[in-house]
């Protein structure tokens, strides 16, 4: 059975920690594959706020994920901290890949590897829109370390 791979970025843009709370936990008293992309949707947000953006006004369009990829690479239990590092990758007209690595904070282990493609989107015309050029710049600059 072929195997996802998911390459890490050439450069971390942003992170941050989140604790894996008791609703990310399954009947095997580990974090569920649900709780993945959960977790990856909040570094997300983030990340967006922290460029004072969100996922419904970017340069006034929205993001929406097309497609997703999660790499399980250490169980991960309830209470844990995750130290998430955000990267980007695979920029086109009309989006990007957002790579997602995380570590346990006391093991120092990777447990996850995530991709969320995300394209724009203009939520009036209910359709996919290219990407903003002040926003890509912005991207350029923030990869680059010469971001505000």
């Amino acid at each position: 059975m072929a195997r996802i791979v998911i390459d890490l970025p050439q450069s971390i843009v942003f992170r941050t920690e989140l604790q894996v709370a008791i609703a990310d936990i399954n009947y095997g008293g580990h974090m569920g594959n649900d709780a993945a992309l959960r977790l990856a949707h909040e570094v997300r947000l983030r990340w967006l706020k922290s460029l004072d953006y969100t996922e419904l006004n970017i340069e006034g369009f929205g993001i929406i994920v097309s497609d997703a990829a999660v790499m399980y690479k250490a169980e991960v239990f309830h209470g844990d901290v995750m130290h998430f590092e955000l990267g980007l990758a695979d920029h086109n007209r009309y989006g990007f890949d957002i790579v997602y690595t995380a570590s346990n904070t006391r093991t120092q282990q990777e447990t996850l590897r995530i991709k969320t493609g995300v394209v724009f989107f203009d939520y009036q015309q209910r359709k996919v829109a290219p990407a903003p050029m002040a926003f890509t710049a912005r991207l350029a600059a923030h990869e680059k370390g010469n971001a505000p």
